[in-house]
């Protein structure tokens, strides 16, 4: 059995699905075009893998950050952080914006006669996978009954999910992009995978987070769980709210404990030094 779960958009358990439609077509039903992950040797084909069964108790794992915008439900989430927004306003949803420290990959923003009132950043993250998930695909489409272009479901060649390269990378742009949030005095969101967000409070120091979320704060975490629905399709939940500050996730990757050690270096260094003949008297 083929360990895609989800491709295009769908559930492999549903019947009411025209799958030859599906993959002649490739068209994303998150973001209603053609899926954008292609393969690098033939840009003609999308892969369309968005979940897939991974782990010892093999469950569903997100491998696709346009499957989190299921419903746009993650932005509705985020409504409350809109802290200036206010009735009559009206609310967009931009994406792929350039700010000092990266890009952004959507905005939420509230505006009034096409002015910007307030905006919320959200960044998306899923699992980078390592190896290739493409004989799993094509496994899928041999027990789905749809002709394949190659042989590749008889490939011995798997694939891997790179927690630890993901969390890192995904903590190390937030402390880079924080800075410019905090510093306009507005809110960034991480939307991730409950199983992403469970590793990253595992393997990186995440106790001083809040939890519940405080809205007060500039960084916010929201995981997602995704549940099996009656009708056998997938559904995104909110699993849990964290928040915390730019100097929170500077604790969180180990900086601000270093930067802790060497603020202590530098007093020890100014009260060894200080004394009556150092004190500052107006002449």
């Amino acid at each position: 059995m083929s360990k895609v779960v989800e491709l295009f958009g769908h559930s492999v358990a549903k019947s009411d699905v025209n799958w030859q439609e599906v993959v002649t077509g490739q068209q994303c039903v998150y973001l209603n075009k053609k899926c954008y992950k292609i393969r690098k040797s033939n840009p003609d084909t999308a892969i369309g893998s968005c979940t897939v069964l991974y782990g010892r108790e093999l469950e569903p794992v997100i491998i696709c950050p346009t499957r989190l915008i299921e419903r746009r439900q993650i932005f509705t989430d985020c409504f409350h952080l809109l802290t200036s927004h206010e009735p009559g306003n009206e609310l967009h949803i931009v994406s792929e914006v350039s700010i000092p420290g990266g890009s952004v990959d959507y905005f939420l923003v509230s505006a009034k006669d096409d002015k910007v009132k307030d905006f919320v950043g959200i960044e998306l993250q899923t699992l980078d996978t390592t190896g290739t998930v493409w004989p799993e695909r094509q496994r899928l489409l041999k027990e789905l009954g749809i002709p394949r272009s190659d042989d590749s479901e008889d490939s011995k060649k798997s694939f891997g999910m790179n927690w630890k390269m993901t969390a890192k990378t995904i903590l190390v742009q937030m402390h880079h992009k924080i800075h410019t949030f905090e510093y306009v005095n507005k809110k960034l969101v991480l939307v991730v995978q409950d199983k992403l967000l469970n590793y990253m409070s595992h393997e990186f120091k995440f106790d001083h987070l809040r939890n519940p979320a405080s809205i007060g704060d500039s960084m916010h975490f929201h995981a997602y769980r995704i549940d099996v629905q009656a009708d056998k399709s997938y559904k995104l939940t909110m699993q849990s709210r964290l928040s915390t500050d730019m100097d929170g996730i500077g604790l969180c990757l180990g900086l601000q404990a270093e930067a802790r050690v060497e603020l202590e270096q530098i007093i020890q260094a100014l009260q060894a030094k200080i004394s009556a003949s150092t004190l500052f008297v107006l002449v």
